[in-house]
């Protein structure tokens, strides 16, 4: 549509501190250029009886089509003059434009208004002298256990037991079968490892009560809190059978087994290298917290309100796709979340706005540097990992990340940062 550089008369009048409400006239010219053009697309297509293929006269194309005609010029006028104004305005909105008065006739001059939020303007006044204390580094022991008890689990092999009642977490293959007016129904076979959740509780106690090959009719009773509301309470007569346990033989903690993780030379490697990676990964923690912190205290040395919209768009992110979620539960979920999500608007805004006061943004070789970095550990050439972040849309986002450690750079050497 031939509309961008036209001369638009747009007045913008300003609500609340981002709500904006933008006037539009567009020129009669362009409004009867757009309907011609699309009365003569449509006249090329269109076959109607009398008439060849493309030859039907616009004038018969107006009197068959002319109410979907005015829609269609008019959604697709209003969207290219919105856009266009936009620019000629320098606005970025960050919230669907809600359109209101329009005026609209095929040769004359088209009138409309729309409102929409802008992003916030926020002041911060107040940019140190806050005191955070960074939590310390703790229970690093347990974690290399529970680490180490993984990877062990994880090399372990299923050893078949044929004596005795199954115990929590062994494998155990069963049938159920529905037990209705006396009769056992279809055989239903399961896996399951017995301790883990996968079964109603009432279940797993019937198992646990059997040895292999013997079975026996329980009566069972779903749980109050049981995913599916509609069966919580019921009960149901149900026979087990036991066909198979099996027990986790795991390997010993010795040297073949850490040369086994391909990883490691030895039993003090593995524990050194693992370690390691559980130190960084509290001190990144510990990293966050701090970050959080000097957040907070930013927001409540400098309070502001944020738009809706925002919050809204935030929510929307996170719930992802509600399709197939009961409308009530929807509203429920955006009701717990909101408060989080205003939060982390609210967050976000501030980072932004630190970074334009002090001028903290990325360059282009502190990204080329960050990029190099992810080059080496990878073992893939930077310009391979820079093709892949702008594939995946991912560029913007390690940008942000150098952006904001900058900003929490600044902020932490304006304020006292304790070890606890």
């Amino acid at each position: 549509m031939a509309i961008e550089g036209t001369q638009l008369q747009i007045s913008v009048e300003e609500g609340e501190r981002w709500r904006r409400t933008m006037s539009v006239t567009v020129p009669s010219d362009v409004v009867s250029t757009e309907r011609q053009r699309l009365t003569g697309e449509l006249a090329a297509r269109l076959k109607l009886p009398g008439f060849r293929k493309g030859r039907v006269p616009s004038s018969v194309v107006e009197k068959r089509f002319g109410d979907s005609l005015s829609r269609e010029a008019l959604d697709k006028l209003i969207g290219a003059a919105y856009r266009e104004a936009l620019s000629q305005q320098e606005l970025n909105p960050i919230s669907e434009g809600e359109v209101g008065n329009v005026q609209y006739e095929p040769d004359r001059d088209l009138t409309f208004s729309i409102s929409f939020d802008v992003r916030p303007e926020i002041e911060l006044s107040r940019l140190g002298g806050f005191k955070v204390e960074r939590p310390p580094v703790e229970g690093l022991d347990d974690k290399l256990e529970q680490v180490l008890g993984r990877l062990r689990e994880e090399k372990g092999t299923w050893q078949s037991v044929d004596k005795g009642r199954p115990e929590d977490g062994e494998l155990v293959g069963v049938e159920i079968r529905r037990i209705e007016n006396g009769e056992p129904g279809e055989v239903q076979p399961y896996q399951l490892i017995l301790g883990q959740g996968d079964a109603i509780p009432d279940i797993e106690d019937a198992i646990r009560s059997l040895e292999v090959d013997g079975s026996g009719e329980f009566v069972v009773r779903f749980p109050d809190d049981f995913p599916n509301e509609e069966r919580r309470g019921e009960e149901e007569q149900l026979l087990v059978r036991l066909d198979s346990r099996q027990q986790l033989e795991l390997p010993e903690l010795d040297e073949e087994f850490a040369k086994s993780l391909g990883e490691f030379e030895s039993v003090d490697d593995l524990h050194e290298k693992v370690r390691a990676d559980l130190q960084k990964e509290a001190e990144g923690q510990a990293e966050s917290v701090v970050r959080g912190k000097l957040l907070d205290a930013i927001l409540e040395a400098n309070p502001f309100t944020v738009p809706v919209s925002m919050v809204d768009r935030y929510v929307e992110s996170v719930l992802g796709d509600p399709e197939g979620v009961p409308p009530e539960k929807l509203a429920e979920a955006k009701e717990q979340i909101s408060p989080q999500a205003e939060h982390a608007v609210k967050r976000i805004l501030a980072i932004d706005r630190l970074s334009e006061i002090e001028d903290l943004r990325a360059t282009e070789e502190e990204l080329d540097g960050r990029i190099e970095e992810i080059a080496e550990k990878s073992g893939e050439t930077p310009a391979m990992i820079y093709a892949n972040l702008q594939k995946s849309e991912r560029l913007e986002a390690l940008e942000r990340e150098i952006t904001e450690k900058k900003v929490f750079d600044f902020l932490k050497g304006q304020s006292e940062i304790t070890e606890n």
